[in-house]
């Protein structure tokens, strides 16, 4: 199996990532925010999987939408202290920097933020108690569906001279729109396949932007 969750899999991922020279924001007009791309075993498969969350239809922001856990920096944090500190309340996940493999790059977004993106190593089995005001359901993306070749789709626009990515996902029944999609097709680009590709450029549905 290609991305059977293990040693190898996890090597593979740090090297790619390694050999990635990734983009940074410097703009003091976008807030910070950090987001973890977390890797654990699949609970039915022997087979690597991103978590992907959905927020709660009572949220005042972005509310029903899919999104990588993760939020703004607290006051005197650094992005991984963020990034991981949000993973534990959103999904009762606690984990390490030394958790942490890599990066990919930020991604500035229509409502004002630059998400730093991290790439962690979550091993298995990850005890998950998601936050219900912050999370409404938890869903388990194979490695082998973010590979597949419907990702990305991309839709051209009328006002702008870049197009909406999404990623289709089976396990969701639905579509995943950038911000987070971006960072879902980056992921499988570098780090499951070592192809050096952006995404900043990739436009969010209005939705997404507030």
């Amino acid at each position: 199996m290609a991305y059977q969750f293990g040693p190898a899999l996890r090597e593979k991922l740090i090297s790619n990532l390694a050999g990635f020279e990734r983009t940074s924001l410097q703009n003091a007009e976008l807030r910070t925010a950090a987001v973890n791309l977390v890797i654990t075993q699949h609970s039915s498969k022997d087979q690597a999987c991103i978590l992907l969350t959905r927020r709660p239809a009572t949220m005042r922001r972005h509310a029903g939408q899919f999104a990588l856990p993760g939020g703004r920096l607290d006051d005197g944090e650094t992005l991984q202290q963020a990034a991981l500190r949000e993973l534990h309340e959103e999904m009762g996940v606690e984990l390490s920097e030394d958790h942490i493999i890599g990066q990919l790059d930020d991604y500035p977004t229509r409502s004002g933020f630059a998400i730093t993106p991290f790439v962690v190593w979550g091993g298995a089995p990850l005890d998950i108690v998601p936050d219900p005001e912050e999370v409404a359901r938890v869903f388990e993306i194979p490695f082998d569906e973010l590979d597949g070749p419907e990702i990305p789709y991309l839709e051209p626009q009328d006002d702008h001279e870049h197009p909406i990515l999404s990623a289709p996902l089976a396990t969701i029944g639905d579509r995943v729109f950038a911000p987070t999609a971006a960072m879902l097709y980056q992921f499988r680009e570098v780090a499951m396949n070592g192809r050096a590709t952006r995404v900043a450029h990739f436009d969010q549905p209005h939705f997404a932007r507030r």
